[in-house]
């Protein structure tokens, strides 16, 4: 009889209390995962001048991040850094719209955002088609897709408001940069951090090599009242300062002293965190890194994931401060 109370109460407990057990803790898991921070925000279409075609066209915008995901960082990259671009690109895209909606912007015909590098680049599927190799759509573009929607409606916010200036580049050279050393303001989730999982950025380092008369020709070109000769062309340069990140702040070319950012933009380096050498009667400038250096490094973005970061531990990271909120 006692054998065959035990055996009630054991088929009991596996049955009955256990299952419960299980289903409850479930519960528990599935609402913690679906409690999110929701924002006040409500934006489904932006307005977006087609620079090409010369006018402007209504998007929804989780279409149009499929776009810009495409167009801004290698569909090759890892998922949570895909999905990281896509909240990073959607706070860029609410951050216009909140900055311009209903007026628009006068430099974009009266859009909230163009196509273009001067706001986010974005190409529709009929030109990502004309414009990718033959098998991008069917191999690449679908993890585009599911980067875009397993992250709808995020945005990035900091002090529970939509950032403005979700900044991100290329490559970062092992460092980003306070947003004040190389745009005008200090922004409190724009600072200096490490980024030290980009090694396979194809552009980490470069070398620009010229002739002293050829660099002394475009200096002389954007700086007109430039004193600069190709004699002794070593004694005319001096790097006065540079930033935490890295990047030259102040340089002396000849009578003017100049910024790191402006004699990359006048010889076309692809960084103003460089170096200068001579060798062999020539200039040689070695750069560190891709791009302005602010925000998140996508490489570096793509390296984390690679280390196993969620994409909301590499948004944190180049952000200082954000949280990750989802509009109503």
């Amino acid at each position: 009889m006692k054998k065959i109370i035990g055996l009630t109460i054991w088929i009991f407990i596996v049955i009955i209390i256990i299952p419960a057990i299980l289903i409850q803790s479930c519960d528990i898991g599935e609402n913690t995962i679906k409690k999110e921070k929701i924002i006040k925000e409500d934006i489904e279409y932006v307005y977006v001048y087609r620079t090409k075609k010369d006018k402007i066209e209504k998007i929804e915008i989780e279409e149009y991040l499929k776009g810009v995901v495409s167009s801004e960082m290698p569909a090759s990259f890892e998922m949570e850094a895909l999905k990281a671009q896509a909240i990073a690109a959607r706070s860029y895209a609410v951050s216009r719209v909140k900055a311009y909606g209903g007026k628009g912007n006068p430099g974009h015909k009266g859009s909230e955002l163009c196509d273009d590098v001067h706001c986010q680049v974005y190409r529709d599927e009929s030109e990502l088609r004309h414009i990718k190799p033959k098998d991008w759509m069917r191999d690449y573009y679908p993890r585009i897709k599911e980067a875009v929607e397993k992250t709808k409606g995020l945005i990035m916010t900091y002090e529970e408001k939509p950032i403005s200036q979700p900044l991100f580049h290329s490559t970062s050279g092992g460092k980003t940069e306070n947003s004040e050393d190389v745009f005008t303001s200090a922004v409190p989730y724009l600072r200096s951090v490490e980024s030290p999982y980009e090694n396979e950025a194809p552009h980490y380092t470069d070398e620009y090599v010229l002739r002293p008369s050829e660099f002394v020709s475009k200096m002389k070109k954007k700086y007109r009242d430039i004193t600069l000769n190709s004699t002794n062309i070593k004694s005319q340069i001096k790097i006065l300062q540079r930033s935490e990140g890295g990047r030259i702040l102040k340089i002396k070319i000849g009578n003017k002293v100049l910024r790191g950012r402006d004699v990359r933009s006048v010889l076309g380096l692809r960084s103003a965190n460089f170096s200068i050498r001579y060798g062999g009667g020539d200039i040689i400038f070695n750069t560190v890194g891709y791009g302005h250096g602010v925000g998140m490094s996508q490489w570096g973005a793509n390296g984390m994931a690679k280390e196993g970061y969620k994409y909301d531990e590499i948004l944190k990271h180049y952000y200082i401060g954000v949280d990750i909120m989802k509009m109503k």
